[in-house]
Protein backbone atom coordinates (compact mmCIF):
# COMPACT_ATOMS: atom_id res chain seq x y z
CA UNK A 1 0.00 0.00 0.00
CA UNK A 2 1.59 3.19 -0.95
CA UNK A 3 0.64 6.82 1.42
CA UNK A 4 2.25 9.91 1.57
CA UNK A 5 5.69 10.58 2.78
CA UNK A 6 5.72 10.40 6.32
CA UNK A 7 7.60 13.95 6.54
CA UNK A 8 4.20 15.38 4.57
CA UNK A 9 1.80 13.47 6.08
CA UNK A 10 -0.69 15.83 8.24
CA UNK A 11 -1.41 12.61 10.17
CA UNK A 12 2.18 13.11 11.90
CA UNK A 13 1.97 16.91 12.79
CA UNK A 14 1.79 18.35 15.98
CA UNK A 15 -1.49 19.77 17.02
CA UNK A 16 -2.45 22.19 19.46
CA UNK A 17 -4.64 24.79 21.23
CA UNK A 18 -4.66 26.84 24.36
CA UNK A 19 -5.86 23.46 26.31
CA UNK A 20 -4.12 20.80 24.45
CA UNK A 21 -0.69 19.75 22.48
CA UNK A 22 -0.71 17.06 20.96
CA UNK A 23 2.41 15.10 18.98
CA UNK A 24 0.45 14.29 15.76
CA UNK A 25 -3.64 14.12 14.64
CA UNK A 26 -4.24 10.34 15.50
CA UNK A 27 -6.46 9.72 17.92
CA UNK A 28 -7.27 6.12 19.60
CA UNK A 29 -11.04 6.16 19.21
CA UNK A 30 -13.64 4.72 22.43
CA UNK A 31 -14.15 0.86 22.11
CA UNK A 32 -15.80 -1.14 24.52
CA UNK A 33 -14.00 -4.18 25.82
CA UNK A 34 -15.09 -5.95 28.75
CA UNK A 35 -11.44 -6.65 29.98
CA UNK A 36 -12.40 -4.53 33.47
CA UNK A 37 -13.83 -7.21 35.81
CA UNK A 38 -16.39 -5.30 38.94
CA UNK A 39 -15.69 -2.33 36.82
CA UNK A 40 -12.47 -1.91 37.81
CA UNK A 41 -9.48 -1.54 35.48
CA UNK A 42 -6.29 -3.72 35.95
CA UNK A 43 -2.55 -4.22 35.22
CA UNK A 44 -3.73 -5.76 31.71
CA UNK A 45 -5.63 -2.46 30.67
CA UNK A 46 -2.97 0.06 31.54
CA UNK A 47 -0.60 -2.20 29.48
CA UNK A 48 -3.14 -1.97 26.50
CA UNK A 49 -3.19 1.49 26.29
CA UNK A 50 0.30 2.47 26.96
CA UNK A 51 1.20 0.02 23.84
CA UNK A 52 -0.89 2.51 21.69
CA UNK A 53 0.51 5.14 23.73
CA UNK A 54 4.45 4.15 22.84
CA UNK A 55 3.67 3.65 19.02
CA UNK A 56 2.78 7.38 18.31
CA UNK A 57 -0.93 7.03 18.89
CA UNK A 58 -0.83 10.87 20.32
CA UNK A 59 -4.37 11.06 22.29
CA UNK A 60 -6.28 8.16 23.56
CA UNK A 61 -9.95 8.15 24.12
CA UNK A 62 -10.55 5.09 26.59
CA UNK A 63 -13.56 2.32 26.14
CA UNK A 64 -16.74 4.17 27.73
CA UNK A 65 -16.89 4.11 31.65
CA UNK A 66 -19.63 4.53 33.87
CA UNK A 67 -21.03 7.59 36.11
CA UNK A 68 -22.11 6.53 39.23
CA UNK A 69 -25.69 5.46 38.80
CA UNK A 70 -26.87 2.02 39.17
CA UNK A 71 -28.06 1.70 35.49
CA UNK A 72 -25.28 3.24 33.59
CA UNK A 73 -24.06 -0.08 32.01
CA UNK A 74 -25.30 -3.41 31.03
CA UNK A 75 -21.91 -5.70 32.07
CA UNK A 76 -19.89 -5.81 35.09
CA UNK A 77 -16.78 -6.48 33.25
CA UNK A 78 -16.97 -2.50 31.41
CA UNK A 79 -15.05 0.02 33.72
CA UNK A 80 -16.26 2.48 35.68
CA UNK A 81 -15.29 5.86 36.80
CA UNK A 82 -16.27 5.96 40.49
CA UNK A 83 -14.78 4.21 43.90
CA UNK A 84 -11.38 4.28 45.14
CA UNK A 85 -10.10 0.93 43.64
CA UNK A 86 -11.56 2.15 40.38
CA UNK A 87 -10.04 5.41 40.15
CA UNK A 88 -6.84 3.94 41.26
CA UNK A 89 -6.94 1.90 38.33
CA UNK A 90 -7.34 3.99 36.36
CA UNK A 91 -4.91 6.11 37.68
CA UNK A 92 -2.36 3.65 36.59
CA UNK A 93 -3.42 3.73 33.06
CA UNK A 94 -2.55 7.30 33.33
CA UNK A 95 0.74 6.86 34.52
CA UNK A 96 1.97 4.53 32.00
CA UNK A 97 0.47 6.53 29.21
CA UNK A 98 2.28 9.43 30.05
CA UNK A 99 5.53 7.64 31.03
CA UNK A 100 5.16 6.98 27.22
CA UNK A 101 5.07 10.45 26.08
CA UNK A 102 1.42 9.62 25.43
CA UNK A 103 -2.36 11.49 26.24
CA UNK A 104 -5.70 10.36 27.35
CA UNK A 105 -9.31 10.82 28.39
CA UNK A 106 -11.77 9.15 29.65
CA UNK A 107 -15.12 8.32 27.68
CA UNK A 108 -17.38 9.33 30.51
CA UNK A 109 -20.87 7.36 29.27
CA UNK A 110 -23.68 6.20 30.49
CA UNK A 111 -26.47 4.06 28.23
CA UNK A 112 -29.76 5.04 29.29
CA UNK A 113 -32.39 3.06 27.73
CA UNK A 114 -30.00 1.12 25.87
CA UNK A 115 -29.09 -1.12 28.38
CA UNK A 116 -31.52 -4.17 28.70
CA UNK A 117 -33.87 -4.91 31.45
CA UNK A 118 -32.35 -6.87 34.61
CA UNK A 119 -28.48 -6.39 32.85
CA UNK A 120 -25.73 -7.01 35.13
CA UNK A 121 -23.73 -5.69 37.67
CA UNK A 122 -27.55 -4.12 38.94
CA UNK A 123 -30.04 -6.61 38.02
CA UNK A 124 -32.50 -4.55 40.03
CA UNK A 125 -31.91 -0.87 38.25
CA UNK A 126 -34.38 -0.16 35.55
CA UNK A 127 -32.97 1.77 32.62
CA UNK A 128 -33.66 5.45 32.53
CA UNK A 129 -34.07 7.91 29.33
CA UNK A 130 -36.14 11.26 29.09
CA UNK A 131 -39.24 9.40 28.37
CA UNK A 132 -38.96 6.22 29.63
CA UNK A 133 -38.83 5.05 25.87
CA UNK A 134 -35.82 2.89 23.92
CA UNK A 135 -34.60 2.96 21.06
CA UNK A 136 -37.39 1.19 19.29
CA UNK A 137 -40.19 3.60 20.81
CA UNK A 138 -41.15 1.00 23.45
CA UNK A 139 -41.86 1.89 26.86
CA UNK A 140 -40.10 0.53 29.14
CA UNK A 141 -39.74 3.06 32.22
CA UNK A 142 -40.93 6.12 33.32
CA UNK A 143 -39.35 9.60 32.24
CA UNK A 144 -36.85 10.95 34.25
CA UNK A 145 -38.06 13.43 37.19
CA UNK A 146 -35.90 16.79 36.65
CA UNK A 147 -35.12 15.66 40.47
CA UNK A 148 -33.46 12.64 38.83
CA UNK A 149 -32.33 14.58 35.61
CA UNK A 150 -30.28 16.81 38.23
CA UNK A 151 -28.48 13.61 39.94
CA UNK A 152 -27.35 12.46 36.94
CA UNK A 153 -26.37 15.92 35.80
CA UNK A 154 -23.54 15.81 38.96
CA UNK A 155 -22.41 12.07 38.45
CA UNK A 156 -21.09 13.57 35.33
CA UNK A 157 -20.12 16.56 37.20
CA UNK A 158 -18.32 14.44 39.44
CA UNK A 159 -16.55 11.87 37.04
CA UNK A 160 -15.39 14.75 35.19
CA UNK A 161 -13.46 16.21 38.69
CA UNK A 162 -12.36 12.59 39.17
CA UNK A 163 -10.48 12.48 35.99
CA UNK A 164 -8.56 16.09 35.95
CA UNK A 165 -7.65 14.95 39.64
CA UNK A 166 -6.10 11.67 38.66
CA UNK A 167 -4.12 12.76 36.20
CA UNK A 168 -6.15 12.48 32.49
CA UNK A 169 -5.17 15.20 30.06
CA UNK A 170 -9.66 15.97 29.71
CA UNK A 171 -12.48 13.98 28.72
CA UNK A 172 -14.94 13.20 26.81
CA UNK A 173 -18.80 12.97 26.54
CA UNK A 174 -20.41 10.27 25.09
CA UNK A 175 -23.32 12.36 23.19
CA UNK A 176 -23.46 9.81 20.61
CA UNK A 177 -25.30 6.61 19.31
CA UNK A 178 -28.25 6.72 21.04
CA UNK A 179 -27.34 6.38 24.79
CA UNK A 180 -28.27 8.44 27.57
CA UNK A 181 -27.29 12.16 26.43
CA UNK A 182 -28.55 11.26 22.51
CA UNK A 183 -31.61 10.07 23.79
CA UNK A 184 -32.23 13.36 24.77
CA UNK A 185 -31.57 15.16 21.28
CA UNK A 186 -33.24 12.17 19.38
CA UNK A 187 -37.20 13.39 19.17
CA UNK A 188 -38.17 9.55 18.76
CA UNK A 189 -36.91 8.93 22.16
CA UNK A 190 -37.46 12.84 23.78
CA UNK A 191 -41.18 12.80 24.03
CA UNK A 192 -40.74 15.15 26.92
CA UNK A 193 -43.19 18.46 27.06
CA UNK A 194 -41.63 19.84 30.07
CA UNK A 195 -38.34 22.30 29.32
CA UNK A 196 -36.33 19.47 28.64
CA UNK A 197 -38.40 18.01 25.76
CA UNK A 198 -39.70 20.56 22.97
CA UNK A 199 -37.86 21.21 19.79
CA UNK A 200 -34.36 20.47 18.47
CA UNK A 201 -32.89 23.54 20.43
CA UNK A 202 -34.51 22.79 23.62
CA UNK A 203 -33.63 18.68 23.07
CA UNK A 204 -30.33 20.35 23.89
CA UNK A 205 -30.80 21.16 27.76
CA UNK A 206 -29.89 18.14 28.96
CA UNK A 207 -26.66 18.18 27.15
CA UNK A 208 -25.86 21.55 27.64
CA UNK A 209 -26.33 21.04 31.24
CA UNK A 210 -24.33 18.16 31.40
CA UNK A 211 -21.64 20.06 29.85
CA UNK A 212 -21.88 23.37 31.97
CA UNK A 213 -21.69 20.70 35.08
CA UNK A 214 -18.44 19.27 34.40
CA UNK A 215 -17.42 22.34 32.80
CA UNK A 216 -17.23 24.30 36.91
CA UNK A 217 -16.06 21.16 38.06
CA UNK A 218 -12.87 20.96 36.12
CA UNK A 219 -12.49 24.85 35.31
CA UNK A 220 -12.06 26.92 32.28
CA UNK A 221 -9.03 25.63 30.80
CA UNK A 222 -9.51 21.59 31.27
CA UNK A 223 -10.18 19.68 27.62
CA UNK A 224 -13.52 18.85 27.30
CA UNK A 225 -14.58 16.38 23.80
CA UNK A 226 -18.09 16.23 23.38
CA UNK A 227 -18.89 13.19 20.60
CA UNK A 228 -22.05 12.94 18.98
CA UNK A 229 -23.80 11.30 15.76
CA UNK A 230 -26.75 10.96 13.74
CA UNK A 231 -27.08 7.17 13.91
CA UNK A 232 -27.83 5.47 16.51
CA UNK A 233 -26.59 1.68 17.48
CA UNK A 234 -28.70 -0.61 15.17
CA UNK A 235 -30.79 2.22 13.52
CA UNK A 236 -27.56 3.48 11.24
CA UNK A 237 -30.53 5.75 8.84
CA UNK A 238 -31.22 7.94 11.73
CA UNK A 239 -30.78 11.25 11.70
CA UNK A 240 -30.61 14.38 14.00
CA UNK A 241 -30.72 16.94 11.51
CA UNK A 242 -31.44 16.94 7.81
CA UNK A 243 -29.36 20.32 6.96
CA UNK A 244 -26.88 22.75 7.59
CA UNK A 245 -29.08 25.16 9.14
CA UNK A 246 -30.42 22.58 11.58
CA UNK A 247 -27.03 21.42 12.46
CA UNK A 248 -26.08 24.79 13.36
CA UNK A 249 -29.11 25.23 16.13
CA UNK A 250 -28.02 21.90 17.54
CA UNK A 251 -24.07 22.67 18.07
CA UNK A 252 -24.14 26.41 18.89
CA UNK A 253 -25.53 25.75 22.26
CA UNK A 254 -23.43 23.00 23.11
CA UNK A 255 -20.36 25.05 21.87
CA UNK A 256 -21.56 28.03 24.08
CA UNK A 257 -21.81 25.59 26.72
CA UNK A 258 -18.26 24.59 26.86
CA UNK A 259 -17.33 22.15 24.46
CA UNK A 260 -13.71 22.62 23.52
CA UNK A 261 -13.44 19.66 20.98
CA UNK A 262 -16.73 17.63 18.65
CA UNK A 263 -15.91 14.42 18.40
CA UNK A 264 -17.94 13.69 15.19
CA UNK A 265 -19.36 10.05 14.79
CA UNK A 266 -19.93 8.35 11.50
CA UNK A 267 -19.51 5.55 9.72
CA UNK A 268 -17.40 6.37 6.65
CA UNK A 269 -15.45 9.41 7.09
CA UNK A 270 -15.07 10.09 3.54
CA UNK A 271 -19.04 10.73 2.54
CA UNK A 272 -20.53 14.03 2.57
CA UNK A 273 -23.02 15.14 5.00
CA UNK A 274 -25.08 17.28 3.22
CA UNK A 275 -26.22 17.77 -0.44
CA UNK A 276 -24.17 20.58 -2.71
CA UNK A 277 -20.95 20.07 0.03
CA UNK A 278 -17.64 17.34 0.04
CA UNK A 279 -17.69 18.59 3.86
CA UNK A 280 -18.46 15.71 5.97
CA UNK A 281 -19.84 15.86 9.30
CA UNK A 282 -16.55 16.89 11.22
CA UNK A 283 -16.16 19.38 8.33
CA UNK A 284 -19.33 20.88 8.80
CA UNK A 285 -19.11 20.99 12.77
CA UNK A 286 -16.02 23.35 12.45
CA UNK A 287 -16.97 25.35 9.77
CA UNK A 288 -19.88 26.07 12.10
CA UNK A 289 -18.49 26.40 15.46
CA UNK A 290 -15.02 27.12 15.07
CA UNK A 291 -14.18 24.62 17.35
CA UNK A 292 -11.49 21.42 16.30
CA UNK A 293 -13.23 18.26 15.47
CA UNK A 294 -12.58 14.79 15.40
CA UNK A 295 -13.16 12.89 12.16
CA UNK A 296 -13.51 8.83 12.17
CA UNK A 297 -15.15 6.26 10.16
CA UNK A 298 -13.53 3.02 8.86
CA UNK A 299 -9.85 5.06 8.92
CA UNK A 300 -7.33 2.23 7.59
CA UNK A 301 -9.58 -0.76 7.07
CA UNK A 302 -10.30 -2.12 3.76
CA UNK A 303 -13.78 -2.98 4.96
CA UNK A 304 -16.30 -0.82 5.97
CA UNK A 305 -17.51 -0.24 9.28
CA UNK A 306 -20.77 -2.05 10.50
CA UNK A 307 -21.59 -3.07 6.38
CA UNK A 308 -23.14 -5.99 5.45
CA UNK A 309 -21.18 -6.21 2.39
CA UNK A 310 -17.73 -5.77 1.46
CA UNK A 311 -16.54 -2.80 -0.50
CA UNK A 312 -13.78 -2.96 -2.65
CA UNK A 313 -12.25 0.30 -0.96
CA UNK A 314 -8.60 0.70 -1.60
CA UNK A 315 -7.17 1.68 1.92
CA UNK A 316 -4.26 3.64 0.14
CA UNK A 317 -6.66 5.78 -1.61
CA UNK A 318 -8.67 6.52 1.62
CA UNK A 319 -5.51 7.51 3.83
CA UNK A 320 -4.50 9.86 0.78
CA UNK A 321 -7.93 11.12 0.97
CA UNK A 322 -8.01 11.56 4.34
CA UNK A 323 -4.76 13.47 4.20
CA UNK A 324 -5.86 15.35 1.81
CA UNK A 325 -8.96 17.15 4.07
CA UNK A 326 -6.63 16.91 6.59
CA UNK A 327 -4.24 19.28 4.76
CA UNK A 328 -7.16 21.35 3.78
CA UNK A 329 -8.26 21.95 7.11
CA UNK A 330 -11.65 20.33 7.17
CA UNK A 331 -11.67 18.62 10.00
CA UNK A 332 -7.65 18.53 12.89
CA UNK A 333 -8.16 15.07 14.14
CA UNK A 334 -8.45 12.10 13.21
CA UNK A 335 -9.93 8.48 15.55
CA UNK A 336 -8.80 5.63 14.23
CA UNK A 337 -10.88 2.02 16.05
CA UNK A 338 -11.08 -0.91 14.84
CA UNK A 339 -7.26 -0.62 12.71
CA UNK A 340 -5.46 0.13 16.15
CA UNK A 341 -7.26 -3.14 17.92
CA UNK A 342 -6.33 -5.11 15.47
CA UNK A 343 -2.48 -4.08 15.30
CA UNK A 344 -1.14 -1.51 18.32
CA UNK A 345 1.50 -0.29 16.28
CA UNK A 346 -0.57 0.28 13.43
CA UNK A 347 0.50 4.18 13.98
CA UNK A 348 4.06 3.63 14.20
CA UNK A 349 4.22 1.07 10.88
CA UNK A 350 1.58 3.81 9.07
CA UNK A 351 4.72 6.53 9.77
CA UNK A 352 7.46 4.17 8.95
CA UNK A 353 5.47 2.73 5.67
CA UNK A 354 5.77 -0.91 6.78
CA UNK A 355 1.87 -0.94 5.70
CA UNK A 356 2.80 -4.65 4.74
CA UNK A 357 3.28 -5.41 8.56
CA UNK A 358 0.04 -4.13 9.84
CA UNK A 359 -1.76 -6.88 11.16
CA UNK A 360 -5.27 -7.75 9.68
CA UNK A 361 -8.86 -7.47 12.12
CA UNK A 362 -11.38 -9.87 12.01
CA UNK A 363 -14.59 -8.98 14.41
CA UNK A 364 -14.59 -12.32 15.33
CA UNK A 365 -11.65 -11.94 16.96
CA UNK A 366 -12.01 -8.87 19.35
CA UNK A 367 -12.48 -10.48 22.70
CA UNK A 368 -9.09 -12.22 22.45
CA UNK A 369 -7.32 -8.98 21.01
CA UNK A 370 -4.93 -7.18 24.20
Amino acid sequence: MSVNSPKTSELFTPFHTPQLELSNRIVMAPMTRNFSPNGVPGADVATYYRRRAENEVALIITEGTAINHPAAVSSPDIPVFHGEEALNGWAEVVRQVHEVGGKIMPQIWHVGMARPVGSLPNVEAAPIGPSGLDINGEKVNEPLTTEEIQEVIQAYAQAAADAKRVGFDGIELHGAHGYLIDQFFWSQTNQRTDEYGGDLVARTRFGVEVVKACRAAVGPDYPIVFRFSQWKMNHYDARLVETAEELTQFLQPLSEAGVDIFHCSTRRFWEPEFEGSDLNLAGWTKKITGKPTITVGSVGLNQVFLSNKTEDVSESIRLEELDAKLNAGEFDLVAVGRALIGDAAWATKLHEQRTDDIKTFDQEDLKSLR
